[in-house]
């Protein structure tokens, strides 16, 4: 807390310079269409003054340090006659201005195709994130990776490398049917739409085709919605109707018999613009380097909105993923001797065994009214159903000679999640200070069962299969599973999960905007009771403040300081039969953060220190059939760690993301005193990405682009805490390219993947022996898009 004092300070004695200049104000206001869509890349001027601006993403603007006066605003955009607005400034105000435009459906196209958008870049957080202050002025390092920005690199899924966007998000190993994600040295929640939806194996990862940006949220930010990790949460934002009638399919083929198709439908089912209709579709078929490996997908993913009026809406909206796979498990590799002691695509896997089906079922519905220009109202509930029906793989034991007895078990789970949200945004003046409040509760209920037994061995007629000498073929058709009876009749004995959460949450904070908005302080706090079931019944209640201040060096640069604290009841097992304690974390952050060249690309850079009071690690030693399922819980453990990361439009053309991130994590305390300065599992100590892309914008080469990126992590952690056995992970370097091509109607694209070939895995010790998951060698995915 003394830091934060310092800062605070130190921020006066800036703010009360920067008084001196006394007299100004400010105008600033949002340009929509008729029919209240956001216009950006707009262009504004001040009449008979040599300022001028473009409106962000949302269609807002500002004028910052203006004399009091009379003004006269001119508003240009392609294919328009000039809007002229009168605006009168008074000394230590703010002046809105908003103007609204005449502007058919077909002009309105014109304006999206013709303003420079913004590839990598934003200014603004979603509203599901609740926030309207522009990430400039946040004291919070959040990170926005858009959909132009995956569609270059051509992800699919957060499998894939969403991560290499963000300064020290790390993807560990996976499942094949849901993403895990570290970042500030421990696993980060899975929100959409501003709602936790974690499970303890699911909900299933989210499709791309559907989504809109995903918002990477770094340390506690549980106050503003439901509850959330200390390292942070990523928000996947899904497409919703623009009130603009346009479309665009897409087919993709690549490496391994992958083939892909996507449809993205935008407009309305009537002519005055009430009602409108997104609709997204994928269907995948995907291979592997391994042999017996597949992900078949398909995803549909339809949404209405009904517009009330310009200020009340609801929007409803339905997404439903079903995915086919090999059985889960088929896709780690062990051994005994250390990790790539095997070729990569080695497999222990079977053509004849079955496959895993999932089915993710969700729905949001959404209410949103505006009383007033300062104030509005958000209310929504969403409900998520997950059933996963199919078997997993994994060893007995191996033996030194590399004999593995090789087996498998039921994996049946269920999934439900219901939530609910209401809050308020509003502003209002006291005195000279302008305050932005948030106010809200939320409701919700998770509820996880699965079966994960009996089990059956594998062996086959020859005896145990030997990973250095594998002979396929040999095993009989897998065992018959008992499902003549209800999941929730099968889970009686401590290898099945039974997991039920409630949760109940009351929220508020106040952002001080001072000294004509140079400093903003924020003042939060939320109480969080929450009752959970694993093995056993508790119930647990906590208080959590948060105080941030954010201070305007000049209009492109702000510092800001942060703390605050988080609560999260966990889901889990602790050997043999108890549940685990709240996690308690505690979070102090200062950064930096600047907008370039009119806000064409943006930079930040933060440090912090995380601490957290029982948070669970992977159990080390194999507990029976269940080992996996097991998890210890640390005394407490103390993360820090600076992050930089530069986004945006450095040239015309010439589109950037780079990061860096130094990430340290150790136990501080224990009941073993030897355990005290271990590292906690699953970081990387270095971690850095890149992705640079160039568009030729004229000439006869125009819409011919390259682009080019890497992945790069060195000090890698594995996953068991605490193995006799332990051995590090090699350094990770991998080297991406992309060719394409595109108008305003087409697109062509071809990337390829770990241009290098390099082995690339990450992996852990095991009881005696270890394991790890491969990625592929060189490949590539080829696609065509058109537009209409």
């Amino acid at each position: 807390m003394k830091h934060i004092y310092a800062i605070i300070i130190c921020s006066l004695v800036l703010a009360s310079q920067a008084m001196a200049q006394t007299g100004q104000g400010i105008i600033s206001g949002t340009i929509t269409t008729s029919d209240g869509i956001a216009a950006p890349g707009v262009s504004i001027q001040l009449k008979s003054r040599n300022k001028g601006t473009v409106s962000n993403d949302k269609g807002q603007y500002e004028f910052n340090k203006v004399n009091p006066g009379n003004y006269i605003l001119l508003v240009s955009l392609v294919g328009y006659r000039t809007a002229q607005q009168e605006v009168q400034v008074t000394a230590g105000q703010t002046s809105q201005a908003n103007i609204r435009l005449d502007a058919s459906d077909a002009q309105l196209k014109e304006i999206v195709v013709s303003s420079k958008q913004k590839r990598y870049q934003v200014s603004a957080v979603s509203p599901s994130l609740r926030l309207t202050t522009p990430l400039l002025e946040t004291p919070q390092n959040i990170q926005v990776v858009t959909n132009k920005l995956l569609a270059d690199q051509q992800i699919f899924d957060m499998l894939e490398g969403v991560t290499r966007n963000v300064s020290g998000a790390t993807k560990l190993e996976h499942w094949d049917n849901y993403a895990y994600i570290n970042m500030r040295g421990s696993q980060i929640a899975a929100f959409r739409n501003g709602m936790n939806v974690q499970m303890p194996w699911g909900p299933l990862t989210e499709d791309m085709s559907m989504v809109e940006r995903i918002e990477f949220v770094k340390g506690p930010a549980g106050f503003m919605m439901a509850n959330g990790e200390p390292s942070g949460f990523y928000n996947v934002v899904t497409k919703k109707p623009t009130g603009i009638t346009k479309g665009e399919a897409a087919v993709t083929v690549g490496s391994f018999d992958t083939y892909r198709a996507t449809v993205d439908l935008d407009g309305k089912l009537e002519k005055k613009g009430k009602l409108l209709y997104r609709l997204n579709l994928m269907g995948q078929l995907k291979g592997s380097h391994r042999p017996f490996d597949y992900n078949n997908r398909y995803t549909i993913a339809p949404v209405l909105m009904y517009k009330f009026s310009d200020r009340t809406s609801l929007t409803a909206e339905y997404t439903y993923q079903y995915s086919k796979m090999a059985m889960i498990g088929a896709n780690y590799v062990f051994s005994p001797k250390g990790y790539a002691d095997l070729p990569r695509n080695f497999t222990t896997a079977e053509k004849n065994m079955p496959p895993t089906h999932v089915n993710d079922h969700s729905a949001f519905l959404t209410f949103q009214h505006q009383f007033n220009s300062k104030w509005k109202l958000t209310a929504q509930t969403a409900y998520f159903n997950f059933t996963q029906t199919g078997s997993s793989m994994w060893p007995d034991s191996l033996k030194a000679n590399g004999d593995m007895y090789r087996a498998t078990s039921l994996w049946d789970a269920k999934g439900k999640n219901l939530m609910g949200q209401v809050f308020v945004n509003g502003e209002f003046q006291t005195g000279s200070l302008q305050h932005k409040v948030l106010a809200g509760i939320d409701v919700g209920r998770k509820q996880y069962i699965a079966a994960f037994g009996p089990a059956y061995s594998l062996n086959g007629t020859k005896g145990p299969f030997n990973i250095y000498h594998p002979e396929y073929g040999n095993v009989p058709d897998m065992p018959p599973f008992d499902r003549s009876k209800p999941l929730k009749e099968r889970i009686k004995d401590v290898s099945n999960s039974n997991e039920d959460q409630r949760y109940q949450g009351i929220y508020i904070q106040d952002e001080i905007h001072m000294f004509r908005d140079i400093v903003r302080l924020t003042l939060a706090g939320r109480y969080t009771a929450a009752q959970y079931y694993t093995t056993d019944t508790a119930k647990a209640s906590q208080f959590t403040p948060r105080i941030g201040l954010s201070v305007s060096i000049d209009k492109n640069t702000s510092v800001y300081a942060l703390y605050d604290q988080a609560f999260v009841p966990q889901a889990g097992r602790i050997y043999p039969n108890k549940s685990p304690k709240p996690l308690i974390g505690e979070n102090i952050e200062f950064g930096i953060k600047r907008d370039w060249f009119q806000g064409r690309w943006n930079s930040t850079v933060s440090a912090y220190r995380i601490r957290r009071k029982n948070q669970l690690v992977t159990d080390p030693e194999a507990h029976g059939e269940a080992g996996l399922n097991y998890s210890l819980q640390l005394g407490q453990s103390e993360t820090k760690g600076v992050e930089a990361d530069i986004r945006g439009e450095i040239l015309p053309g010439l589109n950037l993301t780079l990061n860096y991130a130094f990430t340290e994590s150790k136990i501080t305390r224990a009941e073993k005193p030897e355990d005290v300065g271990n590292p906690v599992p699953g970081f990387a100590k270095h971690n850095s990405n890149g992705w640079l892309s160039y568009r030729l914008g004229k000439g006869a080469l125009k819409g011919v682009g390259v682009a080019a990126g890497y992945q790069f992590l060195s000090d890698r952690s594995t996953w068991a805490w605490a193995a006799s056995n332990q051995l590090a992970l090699p350094d990770y370097f991998r080297l991406d390219g992309a060719v394409s091509w595109q108008n305003n109607k087409y697109a062509v694209s071809v990337n390829v993947n770990n241009i290098l070939n390099k082995y690339l895995y990450s992996g852990s010790p095991y009881g005696d022996f270890y394991y790890w998951q491969s990625e592929p060698g060189t490949n590539f995915r080829a696609s065509v898009a058109v537009k209409f």
